[in-house]
C-alpha cells in the first residue's frame, strides 16, 4: 500500500460556531460577528471565540493539553511577545501556555 502524506483539512469552524451561537447563545452573536466575518479563522481566532462564548473559566488545564498550534500561529504568538515586550512568563499567562513550550518554540523558530 502506498502511504502518501495527506493534508489534514480543518473543520469548518465558521459553521460550527455560527450554529452554536444561534442555537445556544443568540445574545452573543453581535459580540462574535467581528471574528466570524473573517474569510478564514485561525487558531487564535478560534481560541478567542471560545473565550467570548463560553467564558475564560472554560479553559482548564485538562482542556489545554489537547490544543495544538500550527507554525503560523506559533509565529504570531512569538511576534505578539516581541510587539508588547513580554517575557515568557507573561506570555504564558496570556495564552495559558507552559513557559517551557514557549522556550521550545523560540529555539525551534529562532525568534
Amino acid at each position: 500500500m502506498d502511504r502518501k502524506k495527506q493534508k489534514i483539512t480543518q473543520p469548518y469552524y465558521k459553521k460550527i460556531y455560527t450554529d452554536i451561537l444561534t442555537m445556544k447563545f443568540p445574545e452573543k452573536i453581535d459580540e462574535c460577528n467581528s471574528i466570524l466575518s473573517k474569510e478564514e479563522l485561525g487558531i487564535l481566532d478560534i481560541i478567542q471565540l471560545n473565550q467570548r462564548i463560553f467564558g475564560s473559566e472554560e479553559i482548564s488545564s485538562e482542556n489545554q493539553r489537547l490544543r495544538s498550534y500550527d507554525d503560523e500561529t506559533v509565529i504570531q504568538i512569538l511576534e505578539y511577545q516581541k510587539k508588547y515586550r513580554l517575557n515568557n512568563t507573561q506570555l504564558s499567562n496570556h495564552y495559558k501556555l507552559s513557559r517551557n513550550t514557549i522556550t521550545k518554540w523560540k529555539n525551534h523558530f529562532k525568534v
